[in-house]
Parts: structure tokens; C-alpha cells; sequence
């Protein structure tokens, strides 16, 4: 006989516990253990994508299974076709998550627009808006393709009786926290509702060979709200980043199982929408001010692609006991160690010193390229003499003051010289075995202070 039986499991974690709790142990987040009723006992779970009667699946060995290239679907964006490794994998469970009001329906309603024009049949599931209130979305985008349909449902079992009756190529659930299970007592959004409703997603995209997009809820911390499985369920996680307050959006991939993680994509949002930046490097590079102390350029790779971005650095003398260390958009803890390497290897007096580092444009870098670049704006600003405004400078910084090697030199060299820059700093172990662009100077560093003396003139 089923028997009902109450838990506590946190939003965050999917810790369970038979109390309830303030602080949830597995995570320490406060405030997210949350009531939830299962029914227990031999009850058979009804599975919308069942086994047919009669059919048999068996093992098959790996050799005798034939290769075949999927084709990828592309969209009229070259920049959502980097980002997912160049197109839509039929059958792929894609999760989207971004800032409340930062533009993931709109993409998504964009994309189905595109890909509706190109002939597939693409359904629009809203559990957040109804569907007149997507008609009011989709008239301020230009969307007017009669492949695309719209259904306000939250039922999932309704969600797949439609998609059997419409057999899309394409679908979109917006968002999964809306979704639930009608077997599953827990309320919409909560841990045990998001994981089985994903799961039945993906069986539904696995054995119809459906796309489908689902869009994810973040928390305040800027993770995908629910349990941490979810990520892993998924074939692809892409994050859609940027500030309320400025244009600029950016599309960064996490997680692809056929493709490249670390791809990125900006857009701009526009009163039509979003429209793809092609060039994302003269736009973190438009605002920057010549001749200032403390602003240098380096070209970091984003997945495949080079993106030139100024670092700025701000030294002052500090009036607090222990001198303050802040960085944006690079990790804190590198901006010591470099300080740290800077004061032992080149004299330099950071001890009193607070130290401002951060990235123009919102970027976040955390590849180990960006450290000689981080330490001469250190250095630059410190003792106030600038760098030139055409020089470029790229490399990894060791804790004997060494200058390492970094992959894919000749790409980001070839960005620099397609903006103008005239010198561009390098290791000088990546000298050697490659063509440099001919209108631009590639210098080679061994060290720091070497470095310090080519760049600032010292």
C-alpha cells in the first residue's frame, strides 16, 4: 500500500533530510530546505516515452555500429552556430541560463523564428507568458513564420501529448521551473520536479530525435537554480551574461558534448532584438583612453576565437592597515600572486599599495596568457608611466619571473595586427616554427623584467 512520507530536500543541493532546517549542510545556503511530499510503496511511475510492446533492445558491440556524421542544423546566427560547435545537433537537450529580464526568450524566440524560416517545424512551449503575450513579444521582433507554433502549457504530460500530435524538428520549453510532473507531488520549480521533468525531456529528445531548448532559471549567485544533476543531464549549458544597464549580452558555452566548451558570442540588444557582434574586439577596444598609465591590451582566446581586451590597473597608497586588493573579471588570487612576483623578482615596492584590477567590457579572462599583461598594468600604474597604445602584450607569468609559452600564438597575433596594433609582446619560447604578419612587430620576452624594460622603457 503507497504510504505518503514528508522530507526537507534544498533547492540548491538536493540535500534531503527528514527536518527541517535554516542552513542547509550540504551547501550552507540559508533558507532553501523546502517541504516535500513523496509517495512511497510499489507504484509503478507512468513513462510517457515507453517501449512499444513487442520490440527488443540489445547490446550491440561497439565495432559493428556504423558511423555516421550527424548533420547540424544551422541558424541565420554565426554567432549561436560558434557557440553550440557549429549548428543544432538533432536529438541535443540544450539548457539556457541567464539574469531575470537579460534576453534568453527573446534569443530563443529569435532562433525559433530563423529556424522555422529554414522550412522545420518548431513549437514554443511558455509556461511563463500566454500566448497572447508572446504574439506582443514576437511583433516587436519581426517574427511572422507559419512554422512556428505557440502552446501556453505547463503540464507535461499535455507538452508531450502535443509534441506527438505535431512532431516538430525543434522545441522550446520556457522555463523548466514552470514544468511539472503530474506524478510527482512536489510543487513546480522544486528539486525533485526539475530533475524528473528534465529526464523526461531528454527521453522524449533521445528517442524522437528532437532538439529541444529549455530554458533555466538562475540563482543569486548566478548558477542554474535546482539540483546540480541537471547540468550534467544536459548535452550542452550555455550562460547568457552581461549588465541590465548595458547593451552588450554575452553567450558562453560550459558545458558541449559536440563541440568546444569556453565558445562565446556577443550580441547587442536592440529595440528589434539581438543582433550579433561580429567583431567583439574593436567593441571592448572603442572606449580606451591613449596614453594612460595603467591600460594595456591582450589578445585572450575565447574557445576558438582571439579577443582583444584592455586590462586597467589603479596602484595608490593605501590608508588601511592591510592594503586592499580588488580585481573585476579576473581571479583576486592571481592579481596577488602576480603583485607578490612583481615585488620579489623586480623590487618593487606593492607592500602599501592597494591594488584595482579590472577587464573593460564585462569579460571575464582566466586563462594563464593574461599575466604579463596583468602585471606591466600593475607596474605601469605604479610607477605612472604608460605604455604605448599600439602595443599588444601576451604571455604567462611563472613564480620565478619567467615568461612561459601560451597556445595558439598565431592566432591572436593575427587579431592584433587585423586591429592595427604595431608591436605585440610574446614569449619569446613562441618564437620560431611560424610566419609573423607582416605589418606588425612581434617582440620576444624571456622574463619579466625584460618585459618591463621593452614595454615601459625602463
Amino acid at each position: 500500500m503507497a504510504k505518503k512520507k514528508t522530507k526537507f530536500m534544498c533547492q540548491s543541493c538536493g540535500y534531503e533530510s527528514a527536518k527541517w532546517m535554516g542552513k542547509c549542510p550540504g551547501c550552507g545556503e540559508w533558507n532553501t530546505m523546502v517541504e516535500d511530499v513523496s509517495i512511497t510503496g510499489k507504484q509503478p511511475r507512468k513513462t510517457f516515452t515507453h517501449t512499444p510492446e513487442g520490440s527488443s533492445v540489445k547490446a550491440t558491440p561497439l565495432v559493428s555500429v556504423k558511423s555516421i556524421q550527424e548533420p547540424r542544423v544551422e541558424t541565420k546566427s554565426g554567432e549561436l552556430n560558434r557557440v553550440l560547435g557549429g549548428g543544432v545537433v538533432p536529438g541535443s537537450l540544450i539548457l539556457i541560463g541567464g539574469d531575470p529580464g537579460i534576453g534568453k526568450s527573446t534569443l530563443l524566440l529569435q532562433v525559433s523564428s530563423q529556424l522555422a524560416e529554414t522550412k522545420n517545424k518548431v513549437l514554443y512551449i511558455s509556461g511563463e507568458e500566454s500566448v497572447k503575450q508572446t504574439k506582443l513579444r514576437s511583433d516587436r521582433l519581426n517574427v511572422t513564420s507559419e512554422n512556428l507554433y505557440v502552446y501556453a502549457e505547463t503540464n507535461l504530460e499535455s507538452i508531450h501529448h502535443s509534441i506527438e500530435q505535431l512532431s516538430p524538428d525543434f522545441v522550446v520549453i520556457d522555463s523548466i521551473q514552470t514544468v511539472y510532473h503530474p506524478e510527482v507531488t512536489s510543487a513546480p520549480g522544486s528539486v525533485t520536479q526539475v530533475r524528473e521533468c528534465t529526464a523526461e525531456l531528454m527521453r522524449i529528445a533521445k528517442m524522437k530525435n528532437i532538439a529541444i531548448f529549455i530554458v533555466g532559471h538562475v540563482t543569486k549567485e548566478g548558477s542554474i537554480a535546482g539540483p546540480r544533476i541537471l547540468e550534467h543531464m544536459v548535452d550542452t549549458v550555455l550562460y547568457f551574461e552581461g549588465e541590465r544597464h548595458h547593451t552588450y549580452r554575452i553567450l558562453r558555452a560550459v558545458k558541449n558534448r559536440f563541440g568546444s566548451t569556453n565558445e562565446m558570442g556577443i550580441f547587442e540588444m536592440k529595440e528589434t532584438g539581438l543582433e550579433e557582434v561580429l567583431n567583439p574586439s574593436e567593441i571592448f577596444l572603442e572606449e580606451r583612453s591613449q596614453g594612460a598609465a595603467g591600460s594595456t591590451v591582450v589578445a585572450s582566446m575565447e574557445g576558438t576565437r582571439p579577443v582583444l581586451v584592455e586590462i586597467q590597473a589603479l596602484v595608490t597608497p593605501t590608508s588601511f592597515n592591510n592594503p586592499r586588493r580588488m580585481a573585476t573579471g579576473v581571479d583576486q588570487s592571481r592579481v596577488s600572486l602576480l603583485m607578490a612576483v612583481l615585488e620579489k623578482r623586480v623590487g618593487l615596492l606593492l607592500q602599501q599599495q592597494d591594488a584595482y584590477l579590472k577587464v573593460a567590457g564585462g569579460v571575464r579572462l582566466d586563462e594563464p596568457a593574461i599575466d604579463l599583461a596583468v602585471a606591466i598594468s600593475i607596474a605601469s600604474s605604479f610607477k605612472d608611466k604608460p605604455s604605448s597604445g599600439t602595443d599588444c602584450i601576451i604571455g604567462e607569468v611563472g613564480l620565478t619571473g619567467e615568461i612561459r609559452r601560451v597556445s595558439r600564438i598565431e592566432q591572436r597575433v593575427q587579431e592584433a595586427a587585423k586591429l592595427g596594433f604595431k608591436r605585440v609582446f610574446i614569449p619569446a619560447n613562441n618564437i620560431g616554427g611560424w610566419k609573423f604578419p607582416e605589418d606588425i612587430q612581434v617582440v620576444g620576452v624571456s622574463d619579466v623584467n625584460e618585459a618591463l624594460k621593452k614595454v615601459l622603457g625602463d
